[in-house]
């Protein structure tokens, strides 16, 4: 059983990552993704508004990884969708995963994909390369923003990628990606393989995220520690949205209760 987190942060100035403040970010609409004739998704609706926490819970194989990648436009060769993804109102349909990034988009892999042999400040670079490539002329202006909240990493700033531990690489593939002065921030499992304080930490650092405007869709099996930092939750079994609503009401609901969060019952 996963230690429970407290979610009280301490008050910290926070530099903006983003000014977004049009609703509905993101949305999609009878999203359907195929593997060959499997149905991996099947209908799913979700709406992410601008600097709100969504997350999504269910176990293994529920299709939680795969609607992340349908919507970053990154499935796999003999994956197809039907449905839409729209993000600030604009289709996605066909778009390449660059243009997504480009229009507010980034996703932290499960697997954090870094360059182990690349130092930990060339890792956060490459996370602002398409803000380069458009020639903005600050584009690595998110650096400072990205070692206030990880002062690790800029302790580390010099070392190769493949010398840090496990927590210290996860926020570095956070870092990477908001280095990209993204809208809507993906995260794929943030705290898979952490042990539980690093766990603690890292859904902090999530929290505060919140703070700075970006939207955040969290994909999480840890779902106490989900419900706790999120707005709004969706619970997807079997490809399909079984349960949807205020995550602290989530918290309390006794179906999520007995199959997540493995407490006894509530008595009032």
């Amino acid at each position: 059983m996963t230690t429970p987190i407290s979610t009280d942060l301490p008050e910290e100035p926070v530099i903006p990552v983003t000014s977004s403040t049009e609703p509905g970010l993101l949305q999609t609409r009878d999203l359907q993704v195929f593997y060959g004739k499997v149905e991996a998704l099947q209908a799913v609706n979700i709406q992410v508004d601008a600097g709100q926490i969504v997350t999504v819970i269910g176990p293994n194989g529920a299709g939680k990884s795969t609607m992340l990648n349908a919507i970053a436009g990154a499935l796999p060769a003999n994956g197809s969708l039907r449905g839409q993804i729209l993000l600030s109102d604009k289709d996605l349909a066909g778009v390449a995963i660059e243009t997504r990034v480009a229009q507010g988009m980034s996703l932290v892999p499960e697997k954090r994909e870094l360059f182990a042999s690349m130092k930990v400040e060339d890792n956060l670079l490459l996370g602002s390369y398409r803000r380069y490539q458009a020639g903005e002329k600050n584009y690595a202006d998110q650096l400072p923003v990205v070692f206030d909240l990880f002062p690790r990493l800029k302790e580390r700033r010099t070392q190769e990628a493949g010398t840090l531990s496990g927590g210290e690489r996860q926020m570095l593939a956070l870092g990477r990606a908001l280095m990209a002065k993204p809208q809507l921030l993906m995260l794929d499992e943030p705290s898979l393989g952490l042990a539980p304080l690093i766990v603690k930490e890292i859904f902090h650092i999530i929290q505060r995220l919140k703070q700075t405007g970006v939207a955040i869709l969290l994909v999480e099996q840890n779902a106490r520690a989900a419900l706790q930092v999120a707005d709004y939750a969706y619970v997807l079994e079997t490809g399909q949205i079984a349960l949807q609503g205020l995550a602290a009401e989530l918290a309390n609901d006794q179906r999520v209760i007995d199959t997540y969060l493995g407490l006894a019952k509530k008595t009032h």
